[in-house]
């Protein structure tokens, strides 16, 4: 799909009239690779929150600028996305929707949870190379797989939630 000023691949999801094939309980994901110095304007379901991940170049996003590797959120209640290339040369972000977590989610190194305990249960299943986690081909590292990082001596609480349109 084309907007102008970008290019815009759906690979989970819909956005804009645009579907992707693959069966996913993920709403909404996609590639946009915008010109240099282009702006858009992408309509979204304003019932999502949005995360924008900047993967080259630099974006703005809602008056944010975001950097390679920067993560920038969008709460729910807008209707359209509004991104803009700062930089003279293209620029890629992928863009991740759905609609919020109703439950608070703990998040630690690799790990997404509801509880304490229940990192503490994934780390040891990490360390004991569980198959829940695969394996991946080809890697040619100095170990099988990275070791988790020590826990911390305090309970792990839930992250909260970010400013609207903050890197994070």
């Amino acid at each position: 799909m084309s907007v102008p000023g970008a290019a815009v691949r759906v690979f989970l999801g819909e956005l804009a009239g645009s579907r992707s094939p693959v069966h996913t309980f993920t709403p909404l994901g996609a590639q946009i690779d915008l010109d240099a110095k282009a702006a858009v304007n992408i309509d979204v379901d304003p019932a999502f929150e949005h995360g924008v991940l900047c993967d080259v170049g630099t974006v703005e996003m809602r008056g944010t600028t975001l950097s390679v590797a920067e993560l920038g959120y969008q709460s729910p209640g807008s209707s359209a996305l509004r991104l803009r290339n700062v930089g003279d040369r293209p620029a890629r972000v992928v863009l991740l929707g759905g609609t919020p977590f109703t439950e608070e989610l703990l998040m630690w190194w690799n790990f997404v949870a509801r509880s304490h305990d229940e990192i503490v249960r994934y780390r040891q299943l990490w360390q004991d190379a569980d198959e829940r986690f695969g394996a991946v081909a080809g890697y040619r590292g100095p170990v099988t797989r990275l070791s988790a990082p020590p826990l911390p001596t305090t309970r792990l609480l839930p992250n909260q939630p970010h400013t609207e349109g903050n890197p994070t």
